[in-house]
C-alpha cells in the first residue's frame, strides 16, 4: 500500500461546504490518476492541518467517499482508496455524450466546443 502525499486546494469563496470541497477533490485526484486503488490517503489530522480546517471537517468528507463506496476508513490506519468510480462514471458519460453526438450528427469539433463552453 502507498501513502501519498496529495495537495488539495479549497474555494474559500465557494457556496460548497468545505467537506464537500474535499470530497470532490478527492475524487478528482482518482479521476486524474493522481490516487489509484491501494493508495493510502494522509491521516484526518494531518489534512485538516494543512487545510486549515477542523479535524471533524476532514472526516465529514471522507465520511461521503466511503458511503460511496471509493475509500474504505480503517480506525488507526487511515482511508484507503477502494473504488475507482469516478472514473469509470466519467467514462461512462463520455461515452453517452459521444454516441449521442453520433446520433444527432454533430461533427467532434461542435462536441468539443460545447464541453469547453460548459467548463468555464
Amino acid at each position: 500500500m502507498i501513502t501519498r502525499t496529495m495537495l488539495l486546494r479549497l474555494d474559500t469563496t465557494s457556496t460548497a461546504p468545505i467537506y464537500a470541497q474535499i470530497a470532490a477533490a478527492v475524487r478528482r485526484a482518482i479521476a486524474d490518476g493522481e490516487l489509484e486503488r491501494g493508495d493510502r490517503l494522509p491521516p484526518a489530522r494531518e489534512l485538516a492541518r494543512a487545510l486549515g480546517v477542523n479535524m471533524h471537517t476532514v472526516l465529514r468528507g471522507l465520511a461521503v467517499l466511503r458511503d460511496e463506496g471509493i475509500v474504505e476508513m480503517r480506525r488507526g490506519r487511515g482511508a484507503v482508496v477502494v473504488g475507482d468510480a469516478v472514473r469509470s462514471d466519467l467514462v461512462r458519460l463520455v461515452g453517452e455524450l459521444v454516441a449521442e453526438s453520433k446520433r444527432t450528427g454533430m461533427e467532434p469539433d461542435e462536441v468539443l466546443a460545447l464541453v469547453e463552453e460548459e467548463l468555464r
